[in-house]
């Protein structure tokens, strides 16, 4: 569909992910990348292609908040010595299978650049829309140095396909969030704590000092950016919230402690509950080293707790996955991971409107509303009743609209 185009949606039972509810006789016109008018089933567009939704679902695209498009292998430091237009290739792959699963918004959480982002919006790659911010900040051993222990040189290159970038002291974050912005950085990650793809690091450990994340934090600010902070524990979740982080990126041994900050500061809470259970199943088949691989399950059971405990007390949940390699095909299964704690009307919130709004497009994606992003789903039967349902596109996805063009469509 071009952008002049115009395309009616009739007779639509439209799902408004804030209220919970699917509103019936519904008729979606769009022209161009947005949409332009909702009416009822009597809304006429005079020279707008149309199609009948037949009674189906019509809901929002689905925003996955915590993405890597560039880990085409869990094995994360050999993936960084490939030559960047071969992982541009690969990233190609993943991003087209997340918009076929109906992910119309990506936020990358490290690896992704402008040059990709570029050619997602330009039409050379197929995917959903990719906000992305470059490297993640990581201190000198922390989560995001790949460097082995015998190993002192590390090539910072911007080109390489790397996730992080070593930063020690004010000064140094505070000119590598600059340069980040400068190269067109939607957001700012920073690593808090150890994690599990990093070869010298302990999960129970703290990175960098407060002054060092207020720093991160403050120059985001200052260019209208943010920070999302990967972290696990307690400790390291709290410092980023003390710090300003607009979000804690999986979080799984946070306490009490750590919901109260949540609900004093406003920030989001990002877990990715699949992606350990895929590491942990097969995680060393897709190039997880194996000293990665045990610290797995340092985190693995823990992550439930952590989003019953966020559900609970409130917090505002995104959704965000962080597969990894071929792992990616395994986007979906979150929702029903979430379902042994959440109702489906707040897990659908949380892949749409709690998502746009921690992305800062709130109003534009996630929605069903006039001028908002046409990132359209139809669906043949309704993830409120069924979350099940979103899990299995090739059974009930029938077509998917990403900023006005079609992407799939089953209905004619």
């Amino acid at each position: 569909m071009g952008e002049s185009a115009s395309l009616l949606l009739r007779n639509a039972s439209v799902l408004d992910p804030e209220r919970g509810e699917i509103i019936p006789d519904r008729a979606v016109l769009v022209r161009g990348t947005e949409i332009a008018e909702i009416g009822d089933a009597g809304l006429r567009a005079p020279g707008a292609r149309a199609i009948d939704v037949r009674g189906q679902i019509l809901m929002p695209g689905l925003i996955d908040a915590h993405v890597h498009v560039t880990s085409y292998t869990a094995d994360l430091a050999a993936a960084a010595e490939y030559s960047p237009f071969y992982v541009a290739a690969r990233a190609g792959q993943i991003l087209r299978g997340m918009l076929d699963r109906g992910f119309t918004t990506v936020r990358d959480a490290a690896g992704a650049d402008y040059g990709l982002a570029q050619a997602v919006q330009e039409g050379y790659l197929t995917g959903p829309r990719l906000l992305f911010g470059g490297k993640a900040l990581t201190q000198t051993g922390g989560h995001g140095d790949g460097r082995p222990r015998g190993r002192d040189a590390y090539d910072d290159a911007y080109c390489r396909p790397s996730h992080g970038r070593i930063v020690d002291g004010v000064a140094e974050v505070r000119r590598a969030v600059r340069d980040e912005i400068r190269r067109g950085a939607d957001h700012i990650k920073v690593m808090l704590s150890g994690g599990v793809a990093s070869p010298t690091d302990r999960v129970d450990s703290t990175q960098f000092s407060m002054e060092e994340i207020q720093a991160a934090v403050e120059e985001a600010q200052a260019a209208n950016r943010y920070v999302l902070g990967h972290a696990y524990t307690a400790a390291a979740v709290n410092r980023g919230l003390r710090a300003g982080v607009r979000s804690i990126e999986h979080g799984n041994l946070m306490d009490e402690t750590s919901a109260a900050l949540f609900r004093e500061t406003g920030a989001f809470y990002v877990p990715t509950l699949v992606t350990y259970q895929a590491l942990a199943e097969e995680g060393l088949a897709a190039g997880l080293p194996p000293a990665s691989h045990r610290k797995v399950f340092d985190v693995l059971e823990s992550g439930l707790h952590a989003l019953e405990l966020a559900h609970r007390s409130g917090v505002p949940i995104a959704y965000g996955t962080d597969l990894l390699g071929d792992m990616h095909r395994h986007q979906l299964r979150e929702f029903t991971i979430r379902a042994q704690v959440q109702p489906a009307a707040d897990i659908i919130r949380s892949a749409t409107t709690v998502a746009a709004d921690l992305v800062n497009l709130a109003g534009r994606a996630g929605v069903i509303r006039e001028h908002a992003f046409a990132d359209l789903l139809v669906l043949d039967a309704s993830p409120l009743d069924d979350i099940g349902v979103l899990t299995r596109p090739h059974q009930h996805l029938k077509l998917i609209m990403h900023a006005g063009r079609i992407h799939h469509n089953t209905l004619q």
